[in-house]
């Protein structure tokens, strides 16, 4: 029987393989999610909408006010992930959970924003299933049709991932922030964590003439010190190279980056106006690859 909203009509469903809702588990208890009349619920009577994009709304809570990108720069981050600026990266990600999991992984991408990543390890893994988990449900309403083997869900990681215990095989993290206890508690015996991110050098030659904020030269320490203990680190790889951007192009990067909240937007055009076009901008980001201690 088919559910209905208060208007009368149909109420939208879950859009993402069986496999990916059957690890869900409910945000405030933690028992398995199923679906549900009102959208999808658990035994203890929790129960949570189906936007009607598909994607699993589970935030619980107040989110603080700036957390997770906005509708302008979910629509950057689209534009500029779409012209294949990033691609190395997401080859990088596909390369490295096709050597490192078995047939079938359930992939999730925390923090992944418009599902643009786990497409690319989807793509490159035709038996892999996958979800993307992000605090934004602009990012999400992407991230729900990104792909016909993913689903996504809104939800924040530092109150809890609504997954089961160990149903995730590999689980992404790219410039996003990291919840290491319920990373490894999610990921199977023999899961993977593959984290990406920026060093001292990404987009080094925007940052002086644009008054871009600054990546910390001591990430690399600080991503060790967040996954201490409950993490073991098993290889390094550097990702470098050089991008070729329009002018347009580099307002989209700008406007996807954490610097888009701190800049005035008319210093920025003009800034940007100043440049040559196109400009050679260097990427230049580390894949870090760990298993659960």
């Amino acid at each position: 029987m088919t559910s209905t909203n208060t208007a009368g009509g149909p109420r939208p469903r879950p859009r993402m393989p069986e496999t990916v809702a059957d690890a869900l588990a409910c945000p405030a208890c933690g028992h398995p999610l199923t679906a549900a009349d009102r959208g999808m619920g658990c035994a203890a009577g929790h129960v949570f909408n189906v936007a009607r994009e598909g994607y699993v709304s589970l935030l619980t809570g107040a989110t603080p006010p700036g957390t997770g990108d906005d509708k302008a720069m979910v629509a950057d981050r689209v534009r500029f992930q779409q012209a294949g600026h990033y691609a190395p990266i997401g080859a990088a990600l596909a390369r490295v959970v096709a050597r490192e999991t078995t047939d079938a992984p359930f992939v999730a991408d925390v923090g992944g924003g418009t599902g643009h990543y786990l497409a690319h390890v989807l793509d490159a893994l035709p038996t892999a299933t996958g979800l993307t988990v992000d605090v934004s449900k602009f990012a999400a309403r992407r991230a729900a049709k990104a792909h016909p083997r993913a689903g996504a869900v809104t939800a924040d990681a530092w109150r809890g991932l609504p997954l089961r215990d160990g149903t995730v095989d590999a689980l992404l993290n790219v410039f996003a922030p990291r919840n290491a206890e319920e990373f490894a508690r999610v990921l199977a015996p023999g899961g993977i964590l593959v984290v990406v991110v920026p060093d001292a050098g990404h987009l080094a030659e925007l940052r002086a003439p644009l008054g871009l904020l600054s990546v910390d030269p001591r990430k690399d320490e600080r991503l060790e010190k967040s996954l201490h203990g409950v993490f073991e680190p098993v290889a390094v790889e550097p990702l470098r190279f050089t991008l070729a951007l329009a002018r347009e192009d580099v307002a989209t990067v700008v406007g996807m980056g954490p610097s888009a909240r701190h800049l005035d937007p008319a210093d920025l055009d003009a800034r940007i106006a100043a440049l040559p076009a196109p400009v050679a901008v260097t990427a230049s980001t580390r894949l870090h690859l760990y298993r659960p201690r």
